[in-house]
């Protein structure tokens, strides 16, 4: 059931991003064009090129996979390239448009079903996923824990979750905090204020590594695995000159404490 006192928050974050799905601003070309795809293509990669040794599409041949919040599809079509059986839900009819047309332009095998639906209350019957994935979504819809727990539910024992949150021990967040609260003159606001108001939609959220932890192992999850990344559009993309070369300079220290500040987690678990 729909829960009363977060739909409005829920609106808000439709609104947001059926104005566009992640990533589609760094596309030039014509929109649903084989051009524009790969642009979107290009820049999610190039900027976060440890996406394909997470996910590992190709070892999904012939599995049913579920993907939850799938945007602008990109991750969407390796798993339909790879041969796997592919469903997929998103909050907006603008990410639907952008799978249904990449299919469509690719001339990619029908996926298992495609559709609008929400992440707090996944329309599929339990234990029925080998793979319930959602990258970067989940920390973006009002009951995060609840999203989590349903993506848990459809998959089947013995299967995995993998998932991308926002991590809030994080150079990101810092660096939001020092521009929303410190810099403003109210320095007593918490990272969680600022997440929940200043980065992208309303209501996104950050998670620790140990706050994590504790919801999967709640959830009765087991292999647990949780480590912190960081995209390389920290790193000189769209920047040139001197700035270019000091944040380039500045990769290989950062890259060193990534585990620590970086912003991405890579969650993934089995269930029991």
């Amino acid at each position: 059931m729909p829960d009363l006192a977060t739909e409005p928050l829920k609106a808000g974050v439709k609104a947001f991003w059926n104005r566009g799905s992640c990533e589609t601003n760094h596309a030039r070309s014509q929109k649903f064009s084989r051009e524009y795809f790969e642009e979107i293509e290009r820049q999610r990669y190039a900027a976060q090129p440890f996406i394909h040794s997470f996910a590992q599409f190709t070892r999904y041949h012939g599995k049913r996979v579920l993907e939850v919040g799938f945007g602008a599809g990109t991750d969407f079509v390796q798993w339909l390239r790879a041969g796997a059986i592919a469903y997929g839900i998103d909050l907006t009819e603008e990410a639907l448009a952008n799978l249904t047309n990449r299919i469509e332009v690719y001339g990619l095998p029908k996926p298992g079903l495609i559709q609008v639906g929400d992440a707090e209350n996944l329309p599929f019957e339990s234990n029925s996923f080998d793979l319930g994935y959602s990258y970067g979504v989940l920390h973006h819809t009002p009951n995060t824990e609840k999203a989590i727990g349903e993506l848990v539910r459809v998959v089947r024992p013995g299967g995995e979750i993998k998932i991308m949150l926002y991590n809030r021990h994080s150079l990101n967040a810092l660096n939001l905090w020092l521009k929303f609260a410190l810099l403003k003159g109210r320095p007593w606001k918490s990272f969680h204020w600022v997440l929940w108001n200043h980065q992208e939609n309303i209501c996104t959220k950050a998670y620790t590594k140990g706050e994590v932890r504790q919801l999967l192992s709640s959830l009765k999850m087991k292999d647990i695995q949780v480590r912190a990344v960081m995209m390389d559009t920290n790193f000189g993309m769209g920047y040139s000159g001197f700035s270019r070369l000091v944040r380039l300079l500045a990769r290989f220290p950062i890259r060193f404490t990534e585990s620590w500040w970086g912003w991405n987690l890579l969650i993934s678990a089995r269930k029991s």
